[in-house]
């Protein structure tokens, strides 16, 4: 290796004491990186992809045009929506019987993690079950030019397991050349005026190519089959928290979340039916515009095969629109043994779409 690849190495395998998050919780959100030497991301990934060389290689997946007008004077903004599967959950929880344990190992799962989002480049990344906040994402992002905010649940699952790394939560990074942060808040969901564990994260930002201001938020709701009037009264406060953050939707709102909900469920229609006229960017793929992916997560647990739409890019309809969104993995691509594998690191699939704000004089909603 050379001294590049060397330094870059060293910035994969560099791992903090595992109680970081535990002992610093005033961390939350994230320092100053400018005193952190920063990394070009093409090098990053060519040394993910020489950790993960004995793997098979990652499959290929399509952007889909969707622009129906005249290009943006501004370039878009590239959102990436994505459950990671939390490690600690992943090896001592989640039971993927059909997912060899060698799959599982951190060391190379977070090479594909980090391939994953190289690969895209997301301007936002949002992301759900980060347990490895501090020790991997923060350092080598904030490197990238991200900054980032990360709120763990309260209660998480990963402190059961042993030999974990701390709780598992949301975490919201920007380029910070992209954005100017105006206000963030970190969200303690409620339902039935209980304070629950599960939590979402709300950002306005500022473009700095056009002056333009948008919320961006990232949620994870409960799981669990039998929780859903559970999952409607969380994405009820959810929505409230976002009327208030958006000043009555005055301001452009892109809401990023594992809603542990198929389309069927309540909290779904109170999304889609919301004053803040909210649209799902994926149903943008389907042939008539009107209906979901028939899957963002595919897994095979003791308990069965699962296979279901619960990860969601929600967008204000009338003031953003999608130019383009990533394609998903097809059957033949998971494979008979579904996710996560060797191939893939999660049991959920990334998201991606590219905005671009509508043009026209105050077009907001």
């Amino acid at each position: 290796m050379g001294n590049g690849t060397s330094r870059l190495y060293s910035a994969l395998t560099k791992t903090l004491n595992s109680s970081a998050a535990a002992q610093h919780p005033e961390y939350l959100v994230s320092a100053d990186p400018e005193h952190l030497e920063p990394i070009d991301p093409k090098e990053l990934l060519e040394e993910c992809r020489a950790v993960l060389h004995t793997r098979p290689p990652r499959y290929q997946r399509d952007f889909v045009d969707l622009r129906t007008d005249c290009p943006s004077s501004h370039p878009p903004i590239r959102v990436m929506q994505w459950n990671i599967l939390a490690q600690a959950l992943g090896e001592g929880k989640d039971n993927f019987v059909q997912c060899p344990v060698e799959a599982l190992k951190w060391e190379e799962r977070k090479c594909l993690i980090l391939e994953e989002i190289l690969a895209y480049q997301p301007d936002i990344l949002c992301l759900q079950e980060v347990d490895h906040y501090f020790d991997t994402f923060q350092p080598l992002l904030s490197r990238l030019g991200y900054q980032g905010t990360f709120f763990p649940k309260p209660w998480s699952p990963c402190l059961d397991v042993e030999h974990n790394n701390g709780p598992d939560g949301c975490a919201l990074f920007f380029l910070q050349n992209r954005f100017k942060l105006i206000n963030s808040t970190n969200i303690r969901l409620t339902a039935m005026t209980l304070k629950t564990n599960q939590v979402a994260i709300a950002q306005t930002l500022e473009c700095k190519e056009s002056g333009r201001q948008f919320c961006i938020a990232v949620t994870h709701l409960k799981a669990r089959t039998g929780w859903e009037r559970f999952r409607s009264a969380q994405g009820c406060d959810l929505l409230q928290n976002l009327q208030n953050i958006t000043q009555g939707a005055k301001i452009p709102l892109i809401v990023c979340g594992d809603f542990n909900a198929e389309p069927t469920e309540e909290v779904y229609k109170h999304f889609a039916s919301s004053s803040l006229n909210l649209n799902s960017a994926y149903k943008l793929l389907s042939p008539d515009g009107q209906s979901e992916p028939p899957y963002t997560t595919w897994k095979i647990r003791i308990s069965g095969e699962c296979r279901h739409t619960l990860d969601y890019i929600w967008y204000s309809r009338h003031a953003l629109s999608v130019t383009s969104a990533l394609d998903l993995l097809t059957e033949e691509q998971i494979g008979p043994n579904r996710l996560p594998s060797f191939h893939y690191p999660s049991d959920h699939l990334s998201l991606v779409c590219d905005f671009s704000f509508n043009e026209g004089p105050d077009q907001l909603l």
